[in-house]
């Protein structure tokens, strides 16, 4: 809605960019120099950006509530769940149960590969932000007990749920650019993994490993509140190894039921109208998957050890203060992002950087990178590049299907380009992993403009070779 606004005036594609920039700077400086906290500084941002864009002043506090509003949409829900199902993982020993048998399977050595693994498998159907809110509990518990930087550890996972979420379908954003495109889904599945895998054993295990030394990031304790050794030891229980992997696979299984539901509805095997699909679905949704996971784990990690319920009720309205600073400080990255969205800066820089006429898929990756690192928007930045290169792409009947798969592959790792301050996403790995702006910036920012170069040297390798036949 926001992004059709009528501004009181139009600045040119040079304007925007120095708008852009001017806010980001801005932000840094509150952040950084004035020590200004950063909800308040996002928000401060967002209303000068929102003036200095020309925005109306009767729909200045709508265009920053709609983009607040909408990522809190998305990632309250699963924060708050993922929360409740991490702290009582925590609290009844079950984190420790899983950490011990990864090490005991791994070895000390090899215990960021193993969570990297799990959290790639995980990935496959589950979000960025949910899949990650579920194995924070086991990495915490991991680097604690082996020592060292949290990064060491959490880094290689975050990643492999990063590659995960933007080149594999299921995941929305390559559905979205596969489909504007009129590309195979099934290829681009397959060349997906083949670019996810390798960017991701560079740059989330081998530069995350690095990173993770040369980083001192300390395990903070966002997800276990604050420690109550008396209510700890009457809800821990030390649960069978079983027992979690059933509540950690659990919304796992329910996610790619709904997943693979909708690839087969696609291809014409089921009928999306039929009332047991679509409960089969709902059931299947991230946040109904969550809230049913959470049900099972008050289930059986209480009512049926016996716990109190008094004791339950603590422990899970106990995990819902420590992440409140984080939804809200991603929501108004969130906000932030929603601005410069309205602004029109990312469909004047597509328009402009149309007109030079590079090879098409370089251009598809430098229009969705500019637009990312823009606007923040990952989902955005591919679609609108995908939307832009389209009646190209689709008049050009010389492209062969692992080609236009290629293509699809290069947006994507153009959409994941350097995520920093104006991405809500950026935000909660910041919060999560307790670091500083300028921590994240060094780490994980420089970590997603890898995955981007490299994601897309994959891709147009794949381009070539595919053009050869």
């Amino acid at each position: 809605m926001m992004t059709d606004l009528q501004l009181l005036w139009e600045l040119p594609t040079w304007g925007l960019l120095l708008l852009a920039a001017g806010a980001i700077a801005l932000l840094l400086l509150l952040i950084i120099v004035g020590r200004v906290h950063a909800f308040l500084s996002l928000i401060i941002v967002s209303l000068v950006t929102a003036v200095a864009a020309g925005i109306p002043t009767n729909q200045i506090i709508p265009t920053l509530t709609s983009g607040f509003g909408g990522t809190l949409a998305s990632v309250a829900l699963l924060v708050g769940l993922g929360a409740m199902l991490g702290r009582m993982l925590e609290m009844s020993g079950g984190a420790q149960v899983l950490a011990d048998s990864l090490i005991r399977r791994f070895g000390e050595k090899r215990a960021p590969l193993a969570l990297a693994v799990a959290s790639l498998m995980m990935g496959f159907p589950i979000f960025f932000d949910a899949g990650l809110v579920v194995m924070l509990p086991i990495i915490f518990t991991v680097a604690r007990r082996l020592g060292g930087s949290l990064l060491f550890y959490a880094f290689p996972s975050a990643v492999a749920f990063s590659v995960m979420h933007i080149f594999v379908p299921p995941h929305p954003g390559p559905v979205a650019a596969t489909g504007l495109l009129g590309a195979d889904v099934g290829l681009v599945l397959i060349f997906g993994l083949i670019v996810a895998l390798p960017t991701w054993y560079v740059v989330g295990y081998k530069f995350g490993t690095w990173t993770g030394k040369r980083f001192d990031v300390a395990i903070p304790n966002i997800l276990f509140g604050s420690q109550d050794d008396e209510k700890a030891a009457q809800f821990k229980s030390n649960p069978k190894l079983g027992t979690i992997l059933f509540l950690l696979l659990l919304p796992l299984v329910l996610i790619f039921m709904n997943t693979g539901l909708n690839a087969l509805a696609t291809a014409g095997v089921v009928d999306l109208e039929n009332p047991v699909v679509q409960v089969l679905r709902l059931l299947g949704e991230t946040p109904i998957a969550l809230l049913i996971t959470v049900v099972f784990g008050m289930w059986l990690l209480g009512w049926k050890r016996n716990k109190e319920r008094t004791l339950i009720e603590t422990i899970v309205d106990s995990a819902l203060g420590p992440v409140s600073s984080i939804i809200l400080i991603t929501g108004a990255g969130g906000m932030f992002g929603g601005v410069l969205r309205a602004s029109g800066i990312g469909a004047s820089i597509a328009t402009s950087l149309d007109s030079i006429g590079m090879p098409l898929i370089v251009a598809g990756f430098v229009i969705a990178a500019i637009i990312r690192v823009a606007q923040g928007s990952a989902t955005v930045a591919l679609t609108t590049a995908a939307a832009l290169i389209q009646p190209v792409v689709l008049a050009d009947a010389s492209l062969n299907p692992v080609e236009l798969a290629a293509i699809v592959l290069a947006l994507a790792a153009g959409s994941v380009f350097a995520g920093h301050v104006n991405d809500s996403g950026f935000w909660l790995v910041s919060r999560f992993f307790g670091m500083d702006t300028q921590t994240t910036l060094r780490t994980w920012t420089v970590g997603q403009a890898l995955i981007g170069v490299m994601g897309f040297a994959i891709a147009f390798v794949i381009f070539i070779i595919a053009g050869l036949f």
